[in-house]
């Protein structure tokens, strides 16, 4: 009679490489992935690494093409996005002038300021 080893460890858990894929896309987080593929973080990061970081890329990809396209609609869009990639800034230059003047008074240590 042939002897059958018992498995050990947790039944290995199937999860698919295509959902790993649109998660990383949407730019869920380890810790949100593995809550949803009911697993430890480590097992995405062990078997899934690539994966998640060309989902990421991709999901970066895809947001920032739908930024642009939103700045020809949305001035304040074309403003971000002008700023962040451009280097555009809001400077005001501010001068003043006539300047009041200013006083202060003179205290001794016996009492109040007094002023002349």
């Amino acid at each position: 009679m042939a002897e059958t080893k018992k498995k050990v460890g947790r039944p290995k858990k199937e999860i698919d490489p295509e959902q790993v894929k649109k998660l990383a896309m949407l730019q869920c987080t380890y810790e949100e992935m593995a809550g949803f593929f009911e697993c430890d973080q480590a097992t995405l990061r062990r078997n899934f690494a690539t994966i998640i970081k060309e989902g990421k890329e991709t999901g970066k990809m895809s947001l920032r093409r739908y930024q642009f396209e939103l700045a020809k609609k949305s001035a304040a869009m074309a403003i971000f996005l002008g700023k962040n990639y451009l280097g555009q800034t809001d400077n005001q230059n501010v001068v003043i002038q006539d300047m009041p003047e200013i006083v202060i008074g003179i205290r001794d240590n016996k009492g109040p300021a007094k002023d002349n």
